[in-house]
């Protein structure tokens, strides 16, 4: 790839040879400065699809730092993705001189605020701190000559969409736009429609959402037996790192404080914890300080680490969505992995919703031998209409090449 020549050493400094199918499809046209609509699961490089083509603008044009007027302008649903974003941003621009900034809640504004007045050319933000700082007079994004919107469908279902409109509001009209989502639900295509000119679409997800490399298997149970059912399967030798997923962050703690009565440790991480205290639980995570990670929806998409062998749906999700972000924590980077969700008979609806998404019907044979939870007995037992019988119950500068000509296509005035 033709490409600012200090990225393609730190792409050689990590090993990197050959770009994934969305790494492959939109970062040309990228460069080129066309409108990008880029739909792949997660775990397949859409932070480099975007980040390189970013940092080859800043080396090759050497747009003027502005105060509180960035050059680009990153949307992430979560802390946790924003400071993952920066940080891959961070390895490719390593051997050139760029400046970036950070932007999310939970955390004091004053450094946030204070790098954006020293005048950045990358901003990594999420929605709602971002609407604040414009609010205040903190940040201006008129100067923003690439946007990206990451996780689109994740903000969609967080209830980003009052603050995105008014981000996009403040945009310039002469801008390059490249949205980024694992799915394109309805609502995803309409803010698509609003936001891009004529892009390229790219769509490398298979016709079914489900990670092909993820081993899928369902645990029909009453509520009172998934404690029993958890432990069971944590202390099975083939769990050496586990996400359990919890339905509300109430449930996360109570997850948490019961398995530490059986003597399994474990850390939870949800909206209502510090970001201090969410980066720790993550950073020991990753350090298998802490073979346990139990987390909400919210914290889904910030949950970027290697060699995660089962994903495990304590509840089951309320969109059907939700499930296919889940489980893509696990069989990252060409591994395999394993995803067990526990289904109550109050959650059979979610069950067949995820089904229908999926486009199979999940495996319910218990994947360590014998079936060891308790169901209902049979005379209380139902089938559903297709057959399945469940539970019943209640349940700054530049450095490297010289300035070249520029390659990119200008941004159209209208949309």
């Amino acid at each position: 790839m033709d490409m600012f020549a200090p990225l393609k050493k730190a792409l050689r400094d990590q090993n990197y040879e050959t770009p994934t199918p969305i790494q492959e499809q939109t970062i040309p046209p990228a460069i080129k400065g066309l409108d990008i609509l880029g739909c792949a699961q997660t775990g397949t490089g859409k932070t480099a699809a975007f980040a390189l083509p970013i940092l080859d603008f800043l080396g090759v044009e050497e747009p003027q730092v502005v105060s509180k007027r960035p050059t680009a302008l990153i949307l992430a649903p979560t802390r946790e993705l924003a400071i993952q974003i920066g940080e891959s941003f961070a390895v490719y621009g390593k051997h050139m001189r760029f400046s970036q900034a950070l932007v999310y809640g939970g955390v004091g504004q004053g450094k946030q605020v204070s790098a954006l007045k020293r005048g950045v050319d990358v901003l990594v933000a999420t929605p709602g701190r971002l609407v604040d700082l414009m609010q205040q007079k903190h940040v201006s994004l008129d100067n923003v000559q690439i946007f990206v919107l990451d996780e689109a469908d994740r903000m969609l279902d967080m209830g980003f969409l009052p603050d995105l409109k008014k981000i996009m509001a403040q945009l310039p009209e002469k801008r390059q736009s490249l949205f980024f989502s694992a799915t394109l639900p309805k609502r995803s295509r309409e803010l698509a429609n609003e936001l891009l000119f004529d892009p390229v679409s790219v769509n490398v997800t298979p016709e079914s959402p489900s990670v092909e490399r993820i081993d899928q298997k369902v645990l029909l149970l009453e509520k009172a037996k998934k404690m029993t059912q958890l432990e069971e399967i944590l202390t099975h030798k083939s769990c050496t790192r586990t996400i359990v997923f919890t339905r509300t962050k109430r449930g996360a703690n109570v997850v948490v404080k019961k398995l530490g009565q059986i003597g399994i440790r474990a850390e939870a991480i949800h909206g209502n914890k510090s970001q201090n205290a969410r980066q720790r639980a993550l950073e020991a995570f990753r350090q298998d300080k802490v073979k346990v990670l139990v987390a909400t929806d919210v914290a889904a998409r910030g949950i970027d680490i290697d060699g995660i062998s089962h994903v495990v749906n304590y509840d089951m999700p309320v969109e059907a969505e939700s499930y296919v972000h889940r489980i893509g924590r696990t069989a990252r980077a060409g591994a395999e992995g394993v995803a067990i969700s526990f289904c109550t008979p109050t959650e059979e609806e979610e069950l067949l919703a995820i089904e229908k998404i999926i486009e199979q019907r999940l495996d319910t044979e218990e994947p360590f031998g014998p079936i060891r939870f308790v169901a209902a007995p049979k005379k209380n037992t139902r089938s559903n209409s297709r057959g399945r019988r469940r539970p019943s119950g209640n349940a700054t500068g530049r450095s490297g090449n010289a300035k070249r000509k520029s390659r990119r296509r200008k941004p159209q005035a209208s949309r």
